[in-house]
């Protein structure tokens, strides 16, 4: 095992006033149109982990193939 601490147990990412002058400007300035790329992006990478769980759950937990290796592998 790994000594990495727990998700929550990890130090927060430092978000400056910088970071979100960014975010702004990436949406030419629209506060709203910021906040909803931020829960876009938000809905997407919660889609990617569940993904990622389904996934290690088949492939390593029980040290078989991933379903989608084993779809390639005879299709």
């Amino acid at each position: 095992m790994t000594s990495e601490p727990a998700p929550a147990e990890r130090e927060a990412v430092p978000i400056g006033d910088d970071d979100i002058d960014e975010a702004i400007l990436a949406c030419a300035g629209d506060v709203r149109a910021t906040i909803k790329a931020l829960l876009i992006a938000g809905q997407f990478m919660e889609q990617q982990l569940d993904e990622a769980r389904q996934e290690a759950s088949w492939g390593y937990i029980r040290a078989r193939p991933s379903r989608r290796a084993r779809d390639a592998a005879e299709g």
